[in-house]
């Protein structure tokens, strides 16, 4: 079984509910999004200032979710 990009994963009914989460307003949906992007990439950057390059045996973090 191949593994899904992001993009194919996310399903109609999750941007609908987005959206509607923000009462149809598609901008304040974006930023919502852009600004959890930014927390879960300072989330990263402090995991990957506090782990050992032994205990995650080699892994480095990919910011460019490649």
């Amino acid at each position: 079984m191949r593994e899904q990009p992001i993009s194919e994963a996310v399903e109609n009914d999750e941007r609908a509910k987005v959206i509607a989460y923000h009462r149809g307003d598609t901008h304040a949906a974006i930023d919502t999004l852009l600004e959890d992007i930014r927390h879960l990439r300072r989330q990263l950057a402090l995991a990957e200032g506090a782990m050992s390059r032994g205990m995650t045996r080699g892994w480095l973090p990919d910011y460019d979710g490649r």
